[in-house]
């Protein structure tokens, strides 16, 4: 049942450096302000923004800054409206890209983008150029350190996910499920005694692509770490896969 997203056993050390430049802050800030801007700001009937503060709390963002994500959301404080968008493109050796982002100027967000793009050995496309090439999937992640591989599976059946994998921290679980069940899984597993961090739509590539050489695999990578980087980014996808003995030697 796991395993669809194997970018995650080198993706830790990012996780690192966003800690370090207040990155995950800023993505947590802005998930918080869309969940509530979309849903409200109770997150008794959030569900999103329930995930949201959960997640920021564990990654030890300050309260002042969760309320005042929620307040730019419902609109009681004054601010530059976030819009989520999406972008898609090509990478080096054909891989397939999607760039979900949350900004307040879209224009300049889309200008340098595609410069990312175009100085990495990839170009943007137009929307629906890669994206087929993806499923869209729920992932509701939780936090338990006393959960093994076995009870992750009996959770995953019995909350309603169709797969699960270990995350890229200690006690961190993602759980796959179709799109529409994404909300009644997030809440079997909150029923559970489980602290949802996180839930969220994502895509996952239906036929991966996997770089067998060292300079492929360098260009691929720096490409997606750039996109990744990019201030207001909040998720990437790709189809890229590094085989096993690339990824030992970088």
């Amino acid at each position: 049942m796991s395993g669809h997203n194997k970018w995650s056993k080198i993706k830790f050390t990012k996780a690192a450096a966003d800690a370090k430049k207040g990155k995950i802050f800023a993505r947590y800030s802005h998930e918080i302000t869309l969940a509530a801007k979309n849903g409200g700001g109770d997150v008794d009937t959030n569900p999103r923004l329930r995930a949201a503060i959960e997640g920021a709390k564990a990654a030890s963002m300050p309260k002042d800054n969760i309320d005042r994500a929620v307040k730019k959301g419902t609109g009681e404080l004054q601010g530059a409206a976030i819009q989520e968008m999406t972008y898609e493109g090509y990478g080096p050796a054909g891989t397939a890209i999607i760039v979900e982002v949350a900004t307040d100027n879209t224009n300049r967000c889309s200008s340098e983008l595609r410069t990312i793009f175009s100085r990495n050995g990839g170009n943007m496309g137009t929307p629906g150029s890669v994206s087929y090439q993806f499923d869209r999937k729920g992932e509701v992640r939780i936090n338990d350190t006393t959960l093994t591989e076995d009870d992750a599976m009996e959770l995953a059946m019995d909350c309603g996910a169709d797969e699960f994998e270990e995350g890229e921290s200690e006690g961190e679980w993602a759980f796959i499920c179709g799109p529409t069940d994404l909300q009644a899984v997030s809440e079997a597993l909150a029923a559970a005694g489980k602290s949802v961090t996180g839930m969220k739509l994502i895509s996952v590539a239906q036929n991966p692509t996997v770089i067998s050489d060292v300079e492929t695999a360098q260009k691929v990578m720096k490409l997606y770490e750039l996109l990744d980087d990019y201030d207001d980014t909040m998720n990437v996808f790709s189809n890229f896969e590094i085989d096993e003995a690339i990824l030992e030697q970088l």
